[in-house]
């Protein structure tokens, strides 16, 4: 057999050899509930044909690329056989396409084993590589419970129906899958959905977070205050014309590269003029030759990061440019000096204010559905069954899909209407409370209602 993932696959009546040599007579409708996996992932043979013949190899071709027998990949080709994840990785790069033409599954509707299958781990293998944390252990995982999770039956033995422990299971699943533990929670819903979502324990509240942040800013004098405070200020006016940005459809660079705040540029002032960060601390009376003092004692604290670049200037041609990123402690340390409250760290894999409104417009539009326009920006790559997110690269979560509207008489198709997924929909009622508490101004009356209704 290919993998310990392929026990019982579809043969009809298949004989295989014992350890002795003997035949034993093995039939595929035989399930192995109580000790050995059950099949989990398949490739349709016709779908494996048409992507053979597109790339233009024959079964003796792709058999050399992806390290089997001619024999195997017509056995692949007959429905047969299933590819292990590795080959079922290799026969992809082969023919040139993602491992959702061959399975069939659309981004945004992946279950557990398609993330296993897509990080190219068997049931032994990962479980041999869960088995090394803390939780693995606690859970005595096994490759057929890995397969029963899996496969949304019953997973029995100490300790899986303890929802503290089960809910620190996600994070070891998406470190071996090299994915985000929000994708392993959504895939989980996806496999299980009669189950509630596992929900990770709670972080403690860290008292001692918030007094180091007061410490932090009680350290500074008062010019140095004034540079945090208006960093701060100018970082929050750069996140929203990042917003601006996104809702026109323009390109906006990745957080890591925006939130570097021009702060000056090694040039004469009446030549290239003052940044915008310059000309807020020229307001406060505290621009002057200390500047590159004062910042290098936050950078010293830790509340700050430094870093050079070289840009063009039309007058003054190419100039070197410092520019200031803040660091969680810093920002921390200025929230507190402004008096706001201290930023909410999600205990659950929540989505973010602007994704969780669109899940709201979605709700609010009904059975109906929202009208396939309505949405803009890059709000389907993260939401949207299908859709992948191309500066990631990591599939959406496939909280809403693009439903096809008939006409009257169920002819043809004459549109399509955004509607929640079932997963979305699980989302939206599992977490309503903590969106409810952490985005109030955000109206979620429609999706309340759901929730009401599927209670």
């Amino acid at each position: 057999m290919e993998s310990t993932d392929l026990v019982g696959y579809r043969l009809g009546e298949a004989s295989v050899r014992s350890r002795l040599g003997k035949p034993i007579a093995m039939k595929s409708s035989l399930q192995f509930h109580g000790q050995m996996p059950l099949p989990v992932r398949v490739i349709a043979p016709s779908r494996l044909v048409a992507l053979r013949e597109r790339a233009g190899l024959s079964k003796a071709e792709l058999a050399r690329r992806i390290g089997v027998s001619t024999r195997m990949v017509f056995f692949y080709e007959q429905g047969r056989h299933t590819p292990t994840p590795q080959r079922l990785q290799r026969m992809a790069v082969a023919l040139h396409c993602d491992l959702e033409e061959l399975t069939g599954v659309r981004r945004g509707e992946e279950g557990l084993v398609d993330l296993r299958f897509a990080a190219g781990l068997t049931l032994d293998q990962a479980v041999e590589l869960l088995r090394r944390a803390p939780v693995g252990r606690d859970l005595c995982l096994s490759a057929p419970r890995l397969s029963a999770l899996e496969q949304g039956r019953p997973v029995l033995g100490r300790n899986w129906h303890d929802r503290d422990v089960v809910g620190r299971f996600p994070a070891a699943l998406a470190k071996i899958y090299g994915v985000p533990v929000r994708m392993v929670v959504d895939a989980w819903m996806r496999s299980r959905p009669n189950e509630s979502a596992p929900v990770r324990p709670r972080r403690q509240p860290q008292r001692s977070s918030s007094n180091s942040a007061e410490a932090a800013w009680q350290s500074l004098n008062e010019r140095q205050r004034v540079y945090l405070g208006e960093i701060l200020r100018d970082e929050r006016m750069t996140e929203t014309e990042m917003w601006m940005r996104r809702t026109h459809h323009l390109p906006v660079p990745r957080p890591a590269e925006w939130r570097k705040l021009p702060l000056a540029l090694h040039a004469p002032a009446e030549v290239v003029g003052y940044t915008r960060l310059q000309e807020r601390l020229r307001l406060n009376g505290v621009h002057d030759p200390g500047a590159g003092a004062t910042v290098h004692a936050l950078a010293r604290r830790g509340l700050l990061v430094t870093s050079t670049d070289l840009v063009h200037h039309p007058e003054a041609g190419e100039v070197s440019r410092v520019r200031v990123e803040m660091t969680r402690r810093g920002r921390a340390a200025a929230r507190a000096g402004l008096g706001e409250h201290a930023e909410q760290q999600p205990d659950v894999p929540l989505l973010s204010e602007w994704l969780w409104s669109i899940m709201a417009r979605v709700a609010e539009a009904g059975p109906d559905g929202l009208d396939r326009d309505a949405l803009s920006g890059r709000a389907p790559f993260y939401l949207g069954v299908g859709y992948k997110n191309r500066s990631a690269g990591r599939p959406s979560r496939g909280f809403i899909d693009e439903v096809p509207v008939l006409a009257t008489d169920g002819s043809h198709v004459v549109g399509y209407r955004w509607k929640l997924t079932p997963v979305g929909l699980r989302h939206a009622v599992e977490y309503l409370d903590e969106y409810r508490r952490r985005y109030p101004q955000v109206d979620i009356t429609c999706v309340a209602a759901l929730a009401d209704k599927h209670s």
